[in-house]
């Protein structure tokens, strides 16, 4: 009887270890991207819709330049010209460089990638970034700031470090994720994972794993609202992100003549902002979703027309040279590059060999890195190499984790302050948390940059933070002090300057105030 009982008890054991073992291997195999089917591409063609993608980014971010943020929380009307003709894009690429940061940004991890390979540590990454010559904003700016104080991805996006985590910033970056990785949304959203991260969080990162799945999906097939909903798939449907897209492709089946229809049911539904307190209380808005719902109205009601895309994703407003740049090197790549009318590549050959500033790479260059590293990822990823084409093993999409910024936080109230910080500042407030904005800088242009403020700051008459507030507009901190997820009631905030310093200011501009519930209204 013993001996069988024994015999019982060890075959629940190995039942049980078998189980588990089953289990196991399948959490494993469920992390691994979803297998499709096998497509082939000629190297002719692999390389051209590469090269259409870089030259459509590039197109749509020099056509919507002069408009960006000059129509805010309303769509640039027809009758407003927008330029384009023979030479325009050398011009700009000339004179107003600062333009591309949709493209040097991108290059800057090109570059890491071409340097150091596919398994490229994060660090590299993001220390290329923060340490580089170019101004930024928003999460990119706050992203910098934080690498260059210690605090390292993916810490340095999360919304608790960033308040402008779910701004557009890995949105307008995301492009070369895609285009390195044709065919496989999923490989894409793992580079995003990496280096989106650096930078975003939430929403924020969403739109960069969708603008490269994407692209991804527009090597393998030219139905615009399948990829459009395809891509969709990577974003977890519980996100705002994901409603917000997937109301998009709603309303263009309801209203599938009129952009403009969607364009307001975009406005009513989706424009409040939470996050960025450059957004909060203003129309001014770069929230990634807004503003990835007007690149897919461009590629959605332009239908596969180069012209009609850039005019809608231009039109639609706010961020109007980062999403026609989304837009057009999306549909850059489903076209190829041969196809993209003769008219919109007018003055792009002079435009090639010209290096983006702050880089060393050019577009003729990125033809080629870029070609590179899709050839790289295509044989990783179980495809291969023939004399004169690819075997692209092609990826079903598979949805990213869920996160969420500012959860439970609700913007109550923006406060102007408007003084100059001479020794201390208090404020209280009522609530969970706060971002005070303002500005450390020159009184005259004629001082040196590298001045630093040290400020002290004080929650609830504890020592909270010693900050670094730089002059230097590429080393500043975007926002002079924020805290969320305090407990609700009455706090005091004291910042106390501890130097001086003759010839600059540090300016207080505003402080926003969060509590758990939105504030109340009269409208019904």
């Amino acid at each position: 009887m013993k001996k069988y009982l024994l015999l019982i008890f060890s075959l629940t054991l190995l039942t049980l270890s078998a189980q588990a073992q089953t289990k196991t291997m399948a959490k494993k195999e469920s992390a691994k991207p979803a297998a499709g089917k096998t497509i082939t591409l000629s190297k002719a063609t692999l390389k051209d819709k590469i090269k259409g993608g870089w030259a459509g980014q590039t197109i749509g971010v020099t056509f919507g330049g002069p408009t960006e943020f000059r129509f805010n929380g309303t769509m640039i009307n027809d009758y407003v010209p927008i330029p384009w003709y023979d030479g325009y894009l050398e011009k700009t690429m000339r004179n107003n460089p600062g333009f591309y940061d949709d493209i040097y940004m991108d290059l800057t991890f090109v570059d890491i990638f071409e340097k150091k390979g596919l398994d490229a540590p994060v660090k590299d990454f993001a220390d290329a970034y923060a340490n580089a010559g170019y101004m930024l904003w928003h999460a990119n700016q706050v992203g910098r700031y934080n690498i260059q104080h210690g605090l390292a991805a993916p810490q340095s996006g999360h919304w608790l470090n960033n308040p402008h985590a779910d701004c557009i910033d890995y949105q307008i970056e995301a492009d070369f994720a895609g285009l390195m990785s044709p065919g496989m949304p999923n490989t894409a959203s793992e580079i995003s994972d990496k280096i989106g991260h650096i930078m975003n969080y939430g929403d924020g990162w969403y739109g960069g794993v969708y603008v490269g799945a994407m692209y991804a999906l527009a090597f393998a097939s030219n139905n615009i609202p399948y990829i459009v909903t395809e891509a969709l798939k990577t974003i977890p449907a519980q996100s705002e992100f994901y409603q917000c897209m997937n109301d998009v492709i709603k309303w263009h089946k309801q209203y599938p003549d009129d952009w403009k229809r969607t364009w307001f049911e975009v406005q009513r539904k989706w424009t409040d902002e939470v996050g960025c307190p450059d957004g909060v209380f203003v129309p001014f808005n770069i929230d990634a979703k807004v503003n990835a719902a007007y690149v897919i109205m461009g590629l959605l009601y332009g239908n596969g027309d180069f012209t009609k895309t850039m005019e809608i994703s231009t039109r639609t407003g706010q961020d109007s040279d980062c999403n026609p740049s989304s837009a057009g090197g999306i549909l850059g790549t489903i076209l190829g590059y041969d196809k993209i009318p003769a008219y919109w590549k007018m003055g792009l050959a002079a435009a090639e060999p010209i290096d983006f500033k702050y880089t060393t790479m050019s577009l003729q260059d990125v033809y080629e890195i870029g070609y590179k590293h899709a050839l790289q990822n295509i044989k990783r990823h179980n495809g291969r190499e023939t004399q004169d084409g690819v075997q692209i093993m092609t990826q079903v999409p598979q949805p990213v984790r869920f996160e969420k910024s500012f959860a439970g936080h609700y913007p109550t109230e923006k406060r102007g302050i408007w003084k100059s910080l001479q020794d201390e500042f208090v404020f209280d407030f009522d609530g969970i948390g706060f971002v005070l904005r303002g500005e450390a800088k020159q009184v005259n242009n004629n001082l040196p940059e590298n001045a630093i403020f040290k400020v002290e700051v004080y929650l609830n008459n504890k020592l909270a933070e010693t900050v670094d507030l730089p002059v230097s507009f590429t080393a500043r901190r975007y926002d002079l002090a924020w805290k969320y997820q305090m407990p609700k009631q009455k706090h005091t905030v004291r910042l106390k300057l501890l130097n001086p310093l003759e010839g600059y200011n540090l300016n207080l501009s505003d402080v926003i105030i969060y509590n758990d519930q939105p504030a109340k209204t009269a409208l019904k």
